[in-house]
């Protein structure tokens, strides 16, 4: 065939073509992002709207109920799901796996600007987000500083470190952690304001209208032209103080500081961070969609660095989480077995061949094929991760296959007395539409596998198309280099070494064994049937007895606490008994099984009034540590916080795919009304209370937080 002619003939050619190949899949390689599992998370839009001091049955009727109204026709929803807290409605909107992202937010942004009139006055604007699962923390860095509270260190990582990480190459935004942010505090007393005949409501009217920098105009001369600034009176604590609310019959001004208490305080002092039982201020970066989670990692590591060379000696910062040590350690795993499996191909070709120069030619086709394979991840717009990595370790028997049989063939007429060049020609051609047609039944095989639905059509799309890429790519080395090379190295008749020899005696005397034993079974047939069905008997059992699951337990060096209190605890309540976990838990940092041990409380971030959950976050050591596997360490969790009294205990290990940290198994309930779920919501838990299998029962509809209910005298009011 022209191809395999027009190598033999034109040798420089053919180099020339291969190492294009190698350079394209080289330059493609470096710019390939780095994931662990390939994104099959479908596009997710998430509303967050905060509406403080309501009650959750308020935001539920008042702006959950009035945006799920507006955003239900939108093109592509899968799901809508809702959760409304007290002073918080947070609404997830799950689309088709197909839809775009960008086009779902601006549907979602339009239809939600259509309600705005809707909302209450108090409520603020719904926040709008694109979320998936690469929109969570990958790195965590904690500052601490001896003489300076957790307010002063917030505000000190927000103005000199915050936009030093968000700086970064494929940092998406960095999120501060346990931080007291700092604001004005306005303590009213209402005893004062009821004896100057104020309300809350006036003050804060006043405060509206009296601290605001309005626009003064500018002032033109012949000469000079100057900008009018009307400055703001309002700067210190004090200047707070003297601010009028209104003036008395008889012309005493009242001020604020005459009825309330200012200070310079935190907007929420009911915050705590702490890190193997020390309080710090934690830095989370969040990496872009498409950037290289490894690469990211190594770069905010090299400026922590930085950042401790520079900070006041009572600082410091130091690395508590890093979900990329995970990842390098898998994806290193596999680049080793990769390069381990391309040393076995070729011993194993060396050894049937017995002879260095014919294992040369089909060793060359090998990394000509998987380098080559990048160029078309690239061009595809995927990723490396485990899969494809898999994939190319998988392909590695494959694409010998058809240099191998080029070779043979060529080898087989050197043999029969042609020489080299023309046994390269001839042979090559022999076989070239077998070579052809051995890749078009792989490609046949695998192709089908990227048309099919929902994720394992989207998880292994990216598998198919590696191992159809490589084949394809060997099947044109085979047919390019593989003969330009013999043509020029394979050893002319009658050289064969003493190992050559030896290997051809040692498979001399298995042909003829393997022979007799043939005999046999064709003489009595029915043995052959009888194995045969015996082993499928065997297979069908054994593969029923064999768990089966989505994605295999791993020990990931991380796994993560929730504690959670009745509903309506205070922050001291929780405190107190997270306190009490991590009091129990610190033995083993001491041990240096727990690498890092942090709580975090509230378990949520943001403006949340909800304060009846925690959070922690527990670092093994090093798996080459000679720690217990993590399994361990989750039981031992359990075992030693099963007695705190007042409060719930579970653990949870991140998921492979998806990057969640659910359980992994939950149900959803639906029906008329709150009441009816709640009823069947306790029949479901007693029920599988019951079942040893279960453990870490919880349910995330909570109807017992306490409620003052206030009925207004409307004649005395």
């Amino acid at each position: 065939m022209w191809l395999s002619d027009t190598s033999v003939r034109r040798p420089v050619l053919a180099l020339v073509m291969n190492l294009l190949l190698i350079v394209f899949g080289i330059l493609s390689f470096t710019h390939l992002p780095l994931r662990e599992y390939p994104d099959i998370d479908p596009p997710v839009i998430s509303i967050t709207t905060d509406y403080q001091g309501a009650a959750s049955s308020v935001v539920e009727t008042r702006i959950t109920e009035v945006i799920e109204g507006r955003i239900a026709g939108v093109e592509g929803v899968r799901s809508i799901t809702s959760q409304s807290t007290d002073g918080r409605s947070k609404i997830t909107i799950r689309f088709t796996i197909n839809r775009d992202v960008d086009a779902a937010a601006n549907d979602i942004r339009d239809r939600v600007s259509r309600i705005m009139d809707d909302l209450p006055d108090g409520a603020d604007a719904p926040d709008i987000r694109k979320s998936d699962a690469d929109d969570s923390v990958i790195i965590w860095q904690h500052l601490t500083a001896k003489e300076m509270t957790s307010m002063q260190v917030t505000d000190y990582a927000k103005r000199y470190l915050e936009d030093r990480f968000a700086a970064l190459d494929g940092v998406a935004r960095v999120q501060i952690g346990g931080g007291k942010e700092q604001a004005l505090r306005i303590w009213l007393d209402r005893n004062k304001l009821a004896a100057f005949g104020l309300t809350v409501s006036d003050v804060e009217l006043v405060l509206r209208s009296e601290n605001v920098e309005l626009p003064a105009g500018t002032l033109e001369s012949k000469k000079r032209d100057f900008t009018v600034r009307m400055l703001r009176s309002y700067q210190t604590s004090d200047d707070f103080r003297g601010l009028v609310l209104k003036a008395g019959n008889d012309g005493y001004l009242v001020r604020l500081g005459d009825v309330a208490r200012i200070e310079i305080g935190a907007v929420e002092e009911r915050r705590t961070m702490r890190g193997n039982g020390i309080s710090m201020v934690g830095i989370g970066i969040v990496k872009q969609s498409k950037a290289n989670t490894l690469e990211v990692a190594r770069l905010a590591r090299q400026e922590m660095e930085r950042v401790n060379a520079v900070l006041p000696a009572h600082m410091h910062m130091e690395q508590s989480y890093d979900s990329s040590v995970f990842i390098d350690n898998a994806i290193d795993e596999v680049f080793k077995t990769l390069l381990i499996a391309i040393l076995l191909v070729v011993l194993v070709i060396y050894v049937f061949l017995g002879n260095v120069r014919a294992m040369l030619v089909p060793a060359v086709t090998v990394p000509i094929s998987l380098i080559a394979t990048f160029a078309v991840l690239y061009a595809f717009g995927y990723t490396i991760n485990l899969l494809t990595l898999l994939a190319l370790v998988l392909a590695i028997g494959l694409v010998v296959d058809d240099a191998i049989v080029v070779i043979e063939n060529i080898h087989r007429r050197i043999e029969m007395g042609e020489s080299r060049l023309v046994a390269a020609f001839r042979g090559t051609r022999q076989v070239g539409f077998a070579v052809i047609a051995t890749t078009a039944v792989l490609v046949a095989v695998f192709v089908p596998i990227t048309f099919m639905e929902g994720d394992t059509g989207r998880l292994f799309s990216e598998f198919a198309i590696t191992i159809t890429a490589a084949v394809i790519f060997s099947s044109f080395a085979a047919l390019t280099i593989a003969p330009m090379m013999a043509s020029k190295l394979i050893e002319e008749r009658g050289r064969h070494s003493r190992f050559s020899l030896a290997m051809d005696r040692g498979f001399t005397t298995l042909r003829a064994t393997y022979l007799i034993h043939l005999q046999n079974m064709l003489e009595k047939p029915w043995r052959g049937v009888v194995v045969i069905a015996m082993m499928l008997v065997a297979a069908m059992l054994l593969m029923r007895e064999i768990p089966q699951e989505y994605s295999p337990k791993e020990d990931r060096g991380v796994f993560y606490i929730m504690i959670k209190g009745p509903e309506g605890a205070s922050y001291q309540y929780l405190r107190e008994h997270m306190d009490e976990v991590e009091r129990r838990l610190m033995p083993f940092t001491e041990t240096g099984e727990f690498k890092r041990l942090l709580m975090r409380a509230p378990g949520s971030f943001g403006s949340s009034s909800n304060f009846s959950d925690a959070r922690g976050i527990i670092v093994l050591s090093h798996w080459n540590s000679g720690r217990k596997p993590i399994w361990y360490y989750l039981d031992q969790v359990k075992k030693l916080t099963a007695d705190i009294p007042g409060v719930r205990v579970s653990t949870t290990v991140r998921q492979a795919f998806g990057g969640g940290e659910v359980k992994p198994v939950q149900f959803v309930l639906g029906g008329p009304t709150y009441a009816e779920l709640a009823g069947w919501r306790d029949i479901i838990m007693a029920k599988a209370a019951d079942n040893v299998g279960l453990v870490g029962l919880d349910h995330d509809y909570d109807e017992t937080k306490p409620q003052i209910g206030l009925t207004v005298s409307r004649d005395r009011a």
